[in-house]
């Protein structure tokens, strides 16, 4: 008797240690996550803690939206604004200690630390989940389950100035022709420029002759296998080194340098993101035009990086339920609508992304160029959520740099791959 009480007293001791070294993911609750998350029957809390990233733009519009919760709801929403690079580190010690919010607000490529950290559980979204843009729902997408509602996408593309070119380039044919017409480097005018040394926008033209960071099959990504010395990596290396060595693009640019040539009207074509079309609209008005990237000669397209900002439910929520159901409202049509009207940043939310009413109401201040990017998108890739990525850019940056130098493509690819796989080895795999 002494023994079973023994025994039954060192497993309570082993069930309290295990609960709170945090959240658990046991096979039950992974099972119990499959089952449909709705508020039936499910008693409304006074309030949900909703951590924003810290910008004013983004808290303007957000704060109207979470209004129309409330009012919908009697659910007040304390809506607290904390920087979103800064958040996961905040919420490893708030929320054990219960001053940590229902909802945060990440970018996708952090999922997967997050995760492992055991900061977010995965959110069932049930019959909404086909009203998000698909690319959007692979980004949050992390070991076969869904750990965010995506609110935001952004990748890039092709801005260019109408005076210069009246139409843009369909095929990478169309750029180069354009670049060596267009181009007098003694002027400062160029038909083409791009951070050519930047991996984050070199990486299409390498994924689209078949070049990969990892191997990634239906969801499950293998961080042993790199693809950024492969065949396809080396020909996209290959393409941009000839940039350079046709006098393209000057091996000294940089963001700034190139901004300020494309705004004055000196260049006809550059790759950007969303995030400049005010900056650009501003200098160039009606002139200015999108695209997504040309196609290359193998008929591909370019596969851009894409990334997306999500609403993730904490771990340590005691209303999972409904916080569920608050993320599903602040990212229906009409509130990514809004958010994109106000805060300027491309709705993760299809009908939204794709709305042609909203790509010409005159409300959205020049959201006819969000085209372009819209449709890049359908050609992009979610940028890996996988904690190993972040051994990814050091070594790439610092290959390109060699690249435009002029060494040898597929000896510093093979050379910068050796270097992410040691310090994948090195960080313990992470």
């Amino acid at each position: 008797m002494k023994k079973v009480v023994s025994l039954f007293m060192v497993m309570i001791l082993l069930i309290g240690v295990l609960a709170a070294c945090g959240p658990k993911r046991d096979t039950e609750q992974v099972k119990e996550n499959k089952k449909e998350t709705t508020t039936e029957n499910v008693k409304k809390p006074e309030k949900l803690v909703v951590w924003v990233n810290d910008e004013e733009k983004q808290k303007q519009a957000l704060s109207d939206i979470f209004k129309k919760y409330t009012e919908k709801t009697g659910i007040k929403i304390e809506m607290v604004a904390v920087n979103m690079l800064d958040q996961v580190k905040k919420i490893a010690l708030d929320g054990p200690a219960g001053k940590g919010p229902d909802v945060f607000f990440q970018p996708h490529d952090r999922i997967g630390d997050i995760v492992i950290q055991g900061l977010a559980d995965p959110v069932d979204l049930g019959d909404a989940k086909s009203e998000y843009n698909k690319t959007a729902i692979d980004a949050v997408t992390y070991d076969g389950q869904t750990y965010g509602v995506p609110f935001v996408v952004e990748t890039y593309g092709l801005f260019y100035n109408k005076d210069l070119v009246p139409e843009a380039p369909k095929t990478m044919e169309d750029l180069m022709k354009i670049a060596k017409e267009k181009t007098n480097a003694a002027k400062d005018q160029y038909g083409f420029l791009m951070e050519a040394a930047n991996f984050y926008f070199v990486y299409p033209f390498f994924a689209g002759y078949g070049g990969y960071v990892f191997h990634n099959k239906d969801g499950k990504v293998d961080t042993s296998d790199i693809g950024l010395a492969n065949d396809g990596a080396v020909k996209g290396a290959e393409l941009v080194q000839s940039w350079f060595k046709n006098g393209y693009i000057p091996k000294e640019i940089n963001e700034d340098i190139m901004n300020g040539l494309f705004q004055k009207g000196n260049v006809a074509t550059i790759i950007s993101g969303p995030w400049n079309i005010a900056t650009y609209h501003d200098a160039l008005g009606d002139k200015l035009a999108t695209a997504p990237l040309p196609v290359l000669e193998n008929g591909e397209h370019p596969k851009s990086f894409v990334g997306v900002k999500t609403w993730m439910l904490s771990a340590y929520s005691k209303n999972k339920e409904w916080a569920t159901d608050f993320m599903k409202f602040v990212t229906n049509e009409e509130n990514s609508l809004h958010y994109y009207e106000v805060a300027g940043e491309m709705p993760a939310n299809e009908k939204a992304l794709t709305n042609e009413k909203a790509l010409t109401n005159e409300k959205i201040k020049n959201n006819p160029l969000i085209s372009g990017f819209a449709e890049q998108i359908q050609y992009g890739e979610p940028m890996p959520n996988v904690p190993q990525m972040s051994q990814v850019w050091d070594p790439m940056g610092n290959a390109l740099q060699f690249i435009a130098k002029g060494d040898d493509p597929k000896a510093v690819l093979t050379e910068a791959v050796k270097t992410i796989q040691d310090k994948i080895a090195a960080s313990g795999g992470k």
